[in-house]
């Protein structure tokens, strides 16, 4: 509960309190946020993608406020020394200096054919991908998904996390209860959107070591983003951390 005590102290869901953490250039551990070709239908210009940034693109979405926050909290609750958060081309070269990457509204994602190569060769390489942000009802945004990481790993079937996996324990407990949707902001107005539940899910690689972390029905960088707004509640964001901190342990120790 430590993270989400620290940062939420004071915030709205209006821009203007955007939260800014003096990180350390380098470290042994970046944030790493990919950049991706969109979808042409879902082509997303320049605009609003958190209170006080813009950008281009779905890959966008939340940043920098749920990487500085989610870094802030990563430091403080791990021994990891961790440096800013980036992001980084798919196709960089660069991708390889970084054990964990992240990315969001991948539904809306349309890898050609040089990010789908630079992709599967970092997985190949040990590379970890945690996805986040991606919606039902209906099939179109995980159907986007899959035979793009069919085209990523053929061959590689998506599975359902256990609880008995070990991602789930390497530092937090994640127990049945906590296998419930993490909400947008827009949930807390809304509800969950009818027809959907949440998807906890992996796909590994030929030696059945997990490379990709799949959240569907979920949105855990909203958490991670408002983690400083008193309107959203502390015990999702408490569980935002605990999954995202998994992932990385995971990542850097199996």
């Amino acid at each position: 509960m430590c993270a989400a005590a620290m940062l939420a102290q004071r915030g709205d869901f209006g821009r203007g309190q955007s939260f800014v953490a003096d990180f350390p250039k380098e470290g042994d551990f970046h944030f790493i946020r990919t950049e991706y070709t969109d979808l042409p239908q879902y082509q997303r210009g320049f605009r609003f993608v958190s209170r006080d940034a813009r950008a281009n693109g779905w890959w966008a979405q939340d940043w920098p406020d749920a990487d500085n926050h989610f870094s802030f909290g990563l430091k403080r609750l791990t021994n990891l020394q961790v440096g800013e958060p980036r992001h980084v081309a798919l196709t960089d070269d660069r991708l390889f200096d970084y054990p964990w990457i992240y990315a969001t509204q991948t539904g809306y994602w349309d890898l050609n054919a040089a990010e789908v190569l630079k992709l599967r060769e970092y997985l190949n390489r040990g590379g970890f991908l945690m996805v986040d942000d991606f919606w039902g009802p209906g099939n179109a945004e995980w159907d986007v998904f899959q035979q793009t990481m069919d085209r990523v790993l053929p061959g590689h079937a998506i599975t359902t996390i256990r609880l008995s996996d070990s991602v789930m324990h390497v530092l937090y407990d994640i127990e049945q209860k906590d296998l419930t949707y993490i909400p947008g902001t827009r949930h807390l107005y809304r509800g969950q959107p009818p027809g959907t539940s949440p998807q906890w899910d992996a796909i590994n690689d030929d030696k059945n070591r997990m490379v990709v972390a799949v959240n569907y029905n979920t949105d855990i960088g909203d958490a991670w983003e408002y983690a400083d707004a008193p309107e959203y509640p502390a015990d999702m964001t408490t569980l935002a951390y605990r999954y995202g901190i998994n992932y990385i342990m995971y990542a850097i120790t199996h």
